[in-house]
């Protein structure tokens, strides 16, 4: 079990990094395992709050950046949310559209389906 300690003020429009800060670091001696600020996304604000919890690990919502800079930052896990998902939603859209306006199935056919993650799974 992993208790992630979470403070939204970015996430919720009152982006006061201290008082993010303030918070982490109380969930930190509370006995939060990781920290977590959803929203920060200058990589000056994930440095700071890194520091600020460490050794605490923090755990970052994906911003765009890479992964190695990321963990140059001092990034030990990151979440991407709902991404996934609205990439598949987006390709549904897309197929579905097709079909609608032109009749075709052409982006069902470049699609691999489900054999992908049945390789994946059956390990």
């Amino acid at each position: 079990m992993l208790l992630t300690g979470r403070a939204e003020g970015f996430l919720r429009g009152a982006p006061d990094l201290a008082e993010v800060i303030r918070r982490l670091q109380a969930f930190s001696a509370a006995g939060a395992d990781c920290l977590y600020a959803p929203a920060i996304r200058e990589e000056s604000q994930i440095r700071a709050v890194v520091q600020a919890v460490a050794p605490k690990p923090v755990n970052l919502l994906q911003v765009g950046i890479p992964v190695a800079t990321a963990a140059s930052l001092g990034v030990r896990r990151i979440s991407i949310g709902g991404a996934l998902a609205g990439v598949a939603y987006g390709a549904a859209h897309a197929a579905a559209k097709e079909i609608a306006e032109n009749g075709t199935f052409a982006g069902l056919a470049a699609s691999p389906g489900g054999r992908i993650l049945n390789k994946i799974f059956a390990r």
